[in-house]
């Protein structure tokens, strides 16, 4: 089977990418890997980000890596929080605080509609390098719902499932998932 060092630092995404590639692909951690980095996320779209830690850990292991880059887009704010979307709170921030701004900002806000984008990047240690986006549309709730999932996940209402992603199981949000579908379209592009 092949491996794939998953570029993440974030144990609830290596989960999540295990558990959509698991059967086709070995998903090694950064610490399987005895890899310890913190990869500055400079640049100016999902893309750009998810080609940084790609590249940047296949550099590191001489293996191919997977990096996905994704966030929540408000259109209401902007698109905001987009690629800041894991800082949102501020640079030292958690979930609960990224999610505490979020509904504060959202707090007069009539329109709440928001979308979940993901986009993955394959980066092979000859450069060559395969990639896949996905979008999960939904809503912005009033106040959290759910106790699974992560993120903002207990605010994010998703069409698709008629509940929060944090009211779903890890199969239900996998399989409509801005993520579970960028890794499903990833996977088309590598059989064809």
């Amino acid at each position: 089977m092949k491996e794939i060092v998953a570029a993440t630092n974030n144990p609830d995404k290596l989960r999540e990418i295990r558990e959509i590639l698991g059967t086709k692909f070995s998903i090694l951690s950064l610490k399987d890997e005895g890899v310890s980095v913190e990869i500055v996320e400079n640049g100016l779209s999902f893309y750009d980000n998810a080609l940084i830690k790609a590249k940047t850990v296949t550099e590191l292991t001489g293996k191919p890596s997977l990096a996905d880059d994704s966030g929540l887009i408000v259109p209401a704010l902007g698109g905001a929080p987009g690629i800041y979307s894991a800082r949102y709170g501020g640079e030292d921030c958690d979930s609960l605080l990224n999610r505490a701004k979020l509904l504060k900002e959202m707090k007069d806000i009539e329109n709440r509609d928001a979308s979940f984008y993901s986009s993955i990047v394959l980066f092979f240690p000859d450069s060559t390098v395969v990639s896949a986006e996905g979008e999960a549309k939904g809503m912005i709730l009033k106040e959290e719902q759910g106790t699974k999932g992560f993120g903002y996940d207990s605010l994010f209402f998703s069409f698709a499932l008629k509940k929060s992603f944090a009211e779903a199981t890890p199969e239900e949000k996998n399989s409509v998932s801005h993520r579970g579908v960028a890794l499903k379209n990833l996977l088309k592009k590598l059989s064809e």
